[in-house]
């Protein structure tokens, strides 16, 4: 499949289909990471392997942007899995990218692994534990929604076993936060959001969080001051939140980022469930299909 992979990105590359393919490619301490393929002569970089966590889609809107003023944005194709492609249709919904000027390379995802991290003064790099990731493990969808080309056997679907482990695990946590009082409920929360640096790295790597100006640092209205203290952390965490509300599609690049641990995917699992709940809707299975949170119908009785 990586040759295949790699095949169709020399192909086009060379015919001008696209300007730049981002896919994924091994680091210097034996991670992987984006790659930004210009030249077919650069496309042996790209790798597919249990180590390609990246959502790719948070980086398209930036480098659609030409490096010469005046230039016509460029055109890009881009390496999806499943949850990735539920996120640029987010964003094609929403009117954030040209879906003529991409060129979607679906791959079939089996789920990715944790890495594991090197020993103090270690020089081996990171490598994977053999150990799903928790979003993975709950996964269900393996196969993009969306492509214009598929990499690997669509046929294969992950084992109910491992699937359902994990939606016991998350629902199991979400039903231990819903069986909290007021109270402790707050209590947890409040530890969590104690943690937080407010370094931001949940915000630039989420694909939905594409403000040109974020609430957390507009001057004029002040929203939230740029201190680190709780209430502070807690408004950002809270109105980030809120903002993906029906938008979020469980990619937990926040989370994954996060460099003290704070439990962004169990906040946005639960805002997630509500959601479904309260819509019957799923967050980027259709770039057509309407939203709940910005749709409006008069005849519409949610019996809240």
């Amino acid at each position: 499949m990586i040759e295949q992979l790699r095949v169709k990105a020399r192909e086009i590359l060379e015919n001008k289909t696209v300007d730049l393919v981002i896919g994924y490619e091994m680091g210097t301490r034996g991670a992987v990471r984006p790659a930004f393929i210009r030249s077919p002569a650069d496309v042996d970089r790209l790798v597919w392997n249990e180590g390609c966590t990246h959502n790719l889609v948070t980086y398209l809107r930036t480098k659609r942007v030409p490096a010469k003023r005046g230039a016509p944005p460029l055109r890009i194709g881009v390496v999806l899995k499943a949850c990735d492609a539920r996120a640029l249709n987010i964003l094609l919904h929403e009117n954030q990218l040209p879906r003529t000027e991409l060129y979607l390379m679906g791959v079939v995802c089996q789920g990715m692994q944790e890495p594991t991290r090197p020993q103090a003064n270690s020089t081996s790099g990171l490598s994977l534990s053999g150990r799903m990731q928790l979003r993975c493990q709950a996964c269900s969808d393996r196969v993009p929604v969306v492509y214009d080309v598929l990499f690997g056997d669509s046929s294969q679907q992950p084992t109910q076993a491992v699937t359902g482990q994990r939606q016991s695990e998350l629902e199991m946590e979400l039903q231990r936060l819903e069986s909290m009082s007021t109270a402790e409920r707050y209590a947890f929360w409040e530890a969590e959001f104690e943690r937080c640096l407010r370094c931001y790295a949940c915000r630039q790597a989420c694909p939905a969080c594409y403000c040109a100006e974020c609430t957390a640092e507009q001057l004029d209205p002040e929203w939230v001051g740029i201190g680190i203290t709780t209430p502070e952390k807690r408004f950002f965490h809270i109105m980030r939140a809120f903002h993906l509300a029906g938008r979020c599609v469980g990619c937990d690049e926040c989370a994954r980022v996060c460099p003290v641990g704070v439990r962004l995917d169990l906040l946005n699992a639960w805002m997630r469930r509500e959601v479904q709940r309260t819509f019957g809707y799923q967050a980027g299975l259709d770039a057509t299909a309407p939203a709940p949170l910005t749709t409006f119908r008069p005849d519409e009785n949610l019996k809240l």
